[in-house]
C-alpha cells in the first residue's frame, strides 16, 4: 500500500503561518505524521503540496520524500490529481499532515482492516463523545447507523478509481491519535499535552 500525505493546506485558522510546519514539542506536525508512516509497513510515501506552502515543500525536498505539485483547487480535487500524478493505481492511504498523534501500530492495524473487509474504500471515523470527553468542537460531523460520529483524516483508496465514487467501510475507533487534528491553538495545546504524558 501507498501512501499521500496531503499537505497544501493555508492553515488559516491557526495563524501560525504553514500548518504542516508547525512545531509540537520540537517536530513539526508533518514530521510526525511521515515518521509514523516510515515506521509503519507501507511501502511508498508521498507529500501532495501546493502553491501555499513553499516551506513544507522544501522540508519534504530536504528529507528526500517524493513531492507532488497540485493546484491548489481543494482537498479532493487535489487528492486526485496527486494519486493520478503519482501513478499509484493500487491501495493508496490518504492523511492529512495535521494528525500529530498518529503511530505506525494504528496506520498498520487501519491497513490491515482495509484489506480484511475487501471494499474499495475505507474511512476512519471516531465517536462523538470522544470529541466531548476531550472538550473539543469538531469540524464536521454526520450521523451513521444512528451514531453520531466524526471523519478523522485517515482514508484509504483504489488508485486506479480515484474519480470515482467509492463504496467505503466505515472504521469507528474510541482512538484519540484520530480525534485530534490540529486546526486551532486550542488543538496543538491539547495535542502538547497529550504527547508530554505520553513522552
Amino acid at each position: 500500500m501507498d501512501a499521500v500525505v496531503m499537505a497544501g493546506g493555508k492553515g488559516t485558522r491557526l495563524k501560525m503561518g504553514e500548518k504542516p510546519m508547525v512545531k509540537i514539542l520540537g517536530r513539526h506536525l508533518i514530521e510526525r505524521v511521515v515518521l509514523a508512516l516510515e515506521d509503519s509497513s507501507l511501502e511508498r510515501i508521498a507529500v501532495a503540496v501546493t502553491g501555499s506552502v513553499p516551506a513544507t515543500r522544501q522540508w519534504a525536498k530536504d528529507r528526500d520524500l517524493e513531492v507532488l505539485d497540485t493546484s491548489g483547487k481543494g482537498f479532493v480535487a487535489d487528492m486526485v490529481e496527486a494519486v493520478q500524478d503519482a501513478g499509484m493505481n493500487g491501495s493508496v492511504m490518504v492523511i492529512m499532515a495535521d494528525l500529530p498523534l498518529i503511530n505506525p501500530e494504528l496506520i498498520d492495524y487501519i491497513m490491515e482492516i482495509y484489506r480484511e473487509m475487501q471494499k474499495p474504500a475505507l474511512s476512519t471515523h471516531t465517536p462523538l463523545s470522544l470529541h466531548s470527553k476531550l472538550g473539543r468542537r469538531p469540524d464536521s460531523l454526520f450521523n451513521y447507523q444512528g451514531q453520531l460520529i466524526v471523519p478523522s483524516g485517515v482514508n484509504v483508496l483504489n488508485g486506479s478509481k480515484i474519480e470515482e465514487e467509492q463504496e467505503d467501510y466505515h472504521l469507528i475507533l474510541e482512538r484519540i491519535e484520530l480525534a485530534v487534528n490540529v486546526n486551532t491553538s486550542e488543538d496543538l495545546k491539547l495535542c502538547e499535552s497529550i504527547l508530554g504524558d505520553i513522552t
